[in-house]
């Protein structure tokens, strides 16, 4: 389901109400807004995910100068074709502009379902202005997104519309395998999660020396996810002249994170990043998997250094693991519990991450850009040109580019490309893997 409008209707409100919480910024500056922002929702046991977007502001086939409105827009077109339903929001109290006749044209263009709120009803008698919006050719329901105000109604409308499909975790468990260096505090993170002492827990390091599968559901029901948590044996330093018990746990760590449709890499925020860390680190990375980095001990971290915030902290980590930039970051302790259930919206966000397919269209849009705004380099004599590109595969996500000559491009730029991807795309949490291939001449 995705939200859109114009820039200022209070779309942001809106999305937040239905979500339960702060998730997109609300601020009465224009396209404060700029990227889709997903979350999943839950409404009386329906479960479903909500697109935020930037608004829509342009006339006709007009194009946005401003790279970053450009952008803004392009994500909203994607989130207009990626949505089963759409709310449309516009502002009562400023009531029918010409910019909500454009968008609710490029709405009756896309063929999706649409309900319109008009938002700012804050009391009964700005209810009276909505037949304005009638002309639009939509159904209208008045709506106050900050006084919580006809959001029953609109969703006790929206729900029915929305469409009936198989829950895929009931039949394939979301596969969650949760890695790192001995005691940092893997299996005490699984059993918070669980509520139970499923896995032993120690200050011994070493105590878990297989890899445990443990069946995980939250909700009920038909909505019900559900999850195959695998808690890893610590990663050792260096199992050369260690037993074989303790070479055949990292073997299975391995093992867990190759079978793992998402690896949840657990550090210790006392220690901050080690050696070893890069080293499971980079075993994530060669298995092309979608992972989140989770900071556990926080409590203890801030116990032992009072003036130590996540703010300091993250960079810090960011320039001792650079090349895990592409990982959401989330601090956790589970000894008291702190962030452990938002662990888990991390978890199916960044899973949902590794499945995006991204139309060709939007795709080449986004390279051309990229190239325009910085060219591709001279290497050995020649300079790379890009044709197009496709999307190949998801989990991990492949491109192919079609070029004239794949030796001309230098690791810089592709580096750069794929940062232009994730500003456009997001894929938060997922590897991107960029083919090059040599065609003689684009296609016309």
């Amino acid at each position: 389901m995705a939200i859109v409008g114009r820039p200022n209707v209070g779309k942001s409100a809106l999305f937040n109400r239905l979500v339960g919480r702060r998730v997109s910024i609300v601020h009465e500056e224009e396209g404060v807004t700029r990227d889709r922002i997903a979350c999943e929702a839950n409404w009386d046991g329906e479960r479903f995910e909500l697109l935020d977007t930037g608004g829509l502001g342009h006339f006709g086939k007009q194009v946005a100068t401003d790279q970053i409105v450009a952008g803004t827009e392009m994500q909203a077109e994607i989130a207009i074709g990626d949505a089963s339903f759409i709310i449309f929001v516009v502002d009562i109290t400023a009531g029918l502009a010409p910019l909500d006749e454009e968008v609710a044209r490029i709405l009756h263009e896309s063929g999706r379902t649409i309900i319109l709120a008009a938002n700012k009803a804050d009391n009964p008698e700005r209810e009276e202005d909505c037949c304005d919006f009638d002309q639009l050719g939509f159904p209208v329901f008045p709506v106050s997104a900050v006084h919580n105000r006809g959001i029953n109604a609109l969703m006790e409308e929206l729900i029915p519309l929305l469409p009936k499909e198989e829950n895929p975790t009931e039949r394939e468990p979301l596969r969650v395998a949760v890695v790192g260096r001995p005691n940092a505090g893997k299996s005490s993170y699984i059993n918070r999660l669980l509520r139970d002492e499923r896995v032993i827990v120690s200050d011994v390091p070493g105590t878990t020396r297989d890899s445990i599968e443990i069946p995980f559901a939250i909700g009920s029901g038909e909505t019900a996810r559900h999850y195959q948590l695998i808690d890893t044996a610590g990663v050792q330093k260096d199992t050369r002249g260690k037993s074989a018990v303790d070479w055949f746990s990292n073997l299975r760590t391995d093992k867990s994170i190759e079978r793992a449709d998402v690896v949840v890499i657990v550090l210790d925020a006392e220690t901050g990043p080690t050696t070893r860390d890069k080293k499971v680190a980079a075993k994530v990375i060669e298995a092309q998997k979608g992972c989140i980095l989770l900071i556990n001990k926080w409590d203890l971290a801030k116990e032992a250094e009072e003036d130590i915030t996540q703010t300091k902290y993250l960079p810090v980590l960011r320039e001792t693991l650079p090349f895990m930039g592409f990982a959401p970051v989330l601090f956790v302790s589970a000894k008291s519990g702190y962030n452990i259930k938002r662990s888990i919206e991390a978890i199916d966000y960044v899973a949902a991450q590794t499945r995006t397919e991204i139309t060709t269209g939007v795709l080449n849009r986004v390279i051309q850009q990229a190239v325009e705004k910085y060219p591709p380099p001279v290497a050995k004599g020649k300079r790379l040109k890009v044709y197009y590109a496709t999307q190949s595969g998801t989990n991990p996500i492949y491109f192919k580019v079609f070029v004239n000559n794949p030796d001309c491009a230098r690791s810089n730029w592709l580096a750069y490309l794929q940062n232009q991807m994730r500003a456009a795309f997001g894929l938060e949490g997922a590897p991107i893997f960029i083919k090059l291939v040599a065609r003689s001449r684009p296609i016309r």
